[in-house]
C-alpha cells in the first residue's frame, strides 16, 4: 500500500510539473510564432517591391505566396491568449492580417494581368503592413505581461536584429522599385535607412562580444558578419548604385543565420 501511494504521489507530481512546464512553454512558443509572423509579413512587402521592380519576375511572386502561407500558418498556430488585453489585440491582428493578405493578393493579381499598378494602392498596402507590424509588436509585449513570461535578453536581441534586417531590406527594395522618382516606401517620420544600417552594425558588434556565446554561436555570428559587410556599403550608398537582387538575397541569408542563433540562445535561456 505504501509503495502504491508513493507511486501515485510521484505520478501526480510529474503531471503537475509537466502541466506547469507546458503552461510556461505555451506563451514562449506563441511569442516565437508571433515573431515569425512579423518577419514573414515584412518579407511579403519586400518581395512585392522586388516583384514590381523586377518587372513581374515570377520567382518573387512565388516568394510572396510562400511568405503569406508561412505568416498565415504561424498566426493560426498561436494558442489561447493569457489575458483580456492580449485576446483583444489578437482579434485586431487577425482582422488586420486578413485585410492585408487580400490587398496584397489583389495587387499581385493586377501586376500579373496588367503589368503595372497605381502608386496609391501600393502606398495603402505599405501603410497596412506598418499597422500590422505595430499590432504584432504590441501583442508580443502584452503576451509577456499577461503570460508572466520574459524572453531572455540575447534571444530577444537576436530576434530584434532579424526584424531590423528585414526592415532595412524592405526599405531598400522599396527605393529600388520606386517609379518616376516617387518613393512609396517608409512611412512619414520613419528612421532613415542609413541610420538603420548603423544601428544594425552596432548591435551585431554587441552580439559578437557577448561573453555567453558558445564557439558555435561565435562561428555563426562571424558568418553573418561576413554577409553583412558584403552588402553594408551598398545599403549606405543606396542612391549611387542600386543592387536590389543582391540585398534581397543576402538579407534573407542573414535573417536565416540570426534565427538559428536565436534558437540556440533560446534553448540555453540566454
Amino acid at each position: 500500500m505504501t509503495i502504491r501511494l508513493c507511486v501515485r504521489t510521484l505520478s501526480l507530481s510529474v503531471l503537475l510539473y509537466a502541466s506547469a512546464s507546458s503552461a510556461f512553454a505555451a506563451p514562449a512558443d506563441d511569442l516565437l510564432k508571433l515573431h515569425q509572423v512579423r518577419l514573414a509579413a515584412q518579407k511579403t512587402l519586400g518581395d512585392f517591391y522586388m516583384y514590381n521592380g523586377m518587372e513581374g519576375d515570377q520567382r518573387y511572386a512565388r516568394m510572396i505566396e510562400a511568405s503569406l502561407q508561412q505568416a498565415d500558418t504561424q498566426l493560426k498556430a498561436i494558442g489561447e491568449m493569457p489575458g483580456d488585453s492580449s485576446q483583444a489585440l489578437r482579434g485586431q491582428l487577425d482582422s488586420q492580417w486578413q485585410a492585408y493578405e487580400s490587398e496584397l493578393q489583389g495587387l499581385v493579381s493586377t501586376l500579373k494581368s496588367d503589368g503595372f499598378t497605381d502608386l496609391q494602392p501600393i502606398a495603402d498596402l505599405a501603410a497596412r503592413n506598418q499597422q500590422l507590424l505595430e499590432l504584432s509588436t504590441e501583442l508580443y509585449k502584452k503576451i509577456q505581461q499577461e503570460g508572466a513570461v520574459q524572453v531572455p535578453p540575447l534571444t530577444q536581441q537576436s530576434r530584434e536584429q532579424s526584424v531590423l534586417m528585414q526592415t532595412i531590406a524592405v526599405d531598400y527594395a522599396s527605393r529600388s522599385a520606386s517609379v518616376g522618382g516617387s518613393f512609396y516606401g517608409s512611412a512619414e517620420g520613419a528612421t532613415p535607412i542609413e541610420e538603420l544600417v548603423k544601428t544594425f552594425s552596432e548591435k551585431l558588434n554587441s552580439m559578437e562580444k557577448a561573453p555567453q556565446n558558445t564557439a558555435q554561436i561565435n562561428q555563426a555570428l562571424e558568418n553573418i558578419g561576413t554577409k553583412w559587410r558584403y552588402i553594408e556599403k551598398s545599403l549606405q550608398n543606396y542612391n549611387e548604385k542600386s543592387v536590389p537582387f543582391l540585398v534581397n538575397k543576402y538579407s534573407d541569408r542573414i535573417i536565416e543565420g540570426l534565427e538559428a542563433v536565436s534558437a540556440q540562445y533560446s534553448v540555453a535561456q540566454l
